[in-house]
């Protein structure tokens, strides 16, 4: 029986070491508490929780890859970790790394970039919302190929930054970021069959852009955005000149509703006053809005419009010239009080 006993007593010393041994295993290595200092993260598009695992051990953020994927699966977030960029602290728990890891809590500047704005305008957004020089998109503008801009731009990026919001995150480089802007012209472009629309109205895709950077700038609202293109349409049809303010100031580097006698002397050929046809390119970054006029002119017989009251974004057509002098002195008559 002495024996006996001894026997049960080893076997039950073996089982308690093998039970601490199977908890050690079961319960992987974790630090305790939020951490310390700071951390920048990325999870790429397409990583798997146990990837994301790894990139945190790497950087000490967790202790154990087993005791994040286990915190993960514990906050039901399996299939929820977000590609981004976040903030963290070195050796935090599992547990507290998960819980910055919301998409909510992403590491990002989101920037709205307004219908319109010419490129300067726009890299000058742009620096001021990254905190990134402006010089550096600068120098990121003169490389189009690399953003790749189509073939139909004749190397010009004025007009092809689409007008959208972005989501700009601290790893997005000058390049990284106009690109994103690029890709969104194009995948704009391909939507609204912008190559096939040109050439039903015997234009190039890069004329169709101009056309609707000049109805952009020129319109107060978007339902006039379509008689503004007629209009365009119109004077170029007859070999007229397109006498356009905004490629006026455009030209001079200026900002205005009415060009002076001095502005309409400017030798630039954004002058539409004194050269026929359009101008050379896009005045400015046109919405979808501007897009769809450009390529969808209704039918009309205007030749003339005049913002006659600029403050509240009344334009009004004409089409003879007795009716634009009336509708001009109009607007004067407005300007004077």
């Amino acid at each position: 029986m002495l024996a006996v006993l001894i026997l049960v007593g080893g076997l039950g010393a073996g089982g308690y070491y093998g039970y601490t041994w199977l908890s050690d295993v079961m319960t992987p290595d974790d630090y305790a508490g939020q951490g310390s200092g700071e951390v920048t993260v990325e999870i790429e598009t397409g990583q798997t929780a146990t990837e994301v695992a790894q990139t945190l051990v790497e950087q000490d953020v967790v202790k154990s890859a087993k005791a994040f994927t286990n915190a993960v699966a514990a906050a039901g977030k399996s299939s929820s970790l977000q590609p981004g960029v976040y903030r963290l602290r070195k050796q935090m728990s599992a547990a507290a790394a998960v819980d910055l890891l919301d998409p909510g809590k992403q590491l990002m500047e989101r920037v709205t970039l307004k219908e319109g704005l010419r490129l300067s305008d726009t890299i000058t957004t742009l620096a001021k919302s990254t905190g990134m020089a402006a010089a550096e998109f600068q120098k990121a503008a003169r490389d189009t190929e690399a953003l790749g801009l189509p073939s139909y731009a004749r190397g010009r990026l004025e007009g092809y930054l689409f007008p959208a919001t972005y989501d700009i995150t601290p790893k997005m480089s000058a390049t990284d970021i106009l690109t994103a802007m690029v890709d969104r012209f194009n995948e704009t472009a391909e939507k609204e069959k912008l190559v096939a629309g040109a050439k039903a109205l015997g234009r190039t895709p890069h004329e169709i852009i101009t056309i609707a950077s000049i109805v952009q700038a020129e319109s107060g609202k978007a339902d006039d955005m379509g008689k503004i293109a007629r209009v365009i349409y119109n004077r170029l049809e007859e070999g007229r000149k397109l006498e356009m303010d905004s490629t006026v100031f455009y030209g001079l580097k200026k900002y205005g509703i009415a060009a002076t006698n001095a502005d309409l002397q400017s030798t630039s050929p954004y002058n539409t006053y004194r050269r026929t046809g359009l101008p050379p390119g896009p005045i400015s970054n046109p919405g979808d809005q501007a897009i769809q006029a450009a390529l969808n002119p209704p039918a009309g017989d205007w030749r003339w419009f005049v913002a006659t009251d600029p403050e509240r974004g009344v334009t009004e057509f004409a089409s003879t010239e007795a009716d634009f002098l009336r509708l001009k002195a109009k607007f004067e008559k407005t300007r004077t009080g």
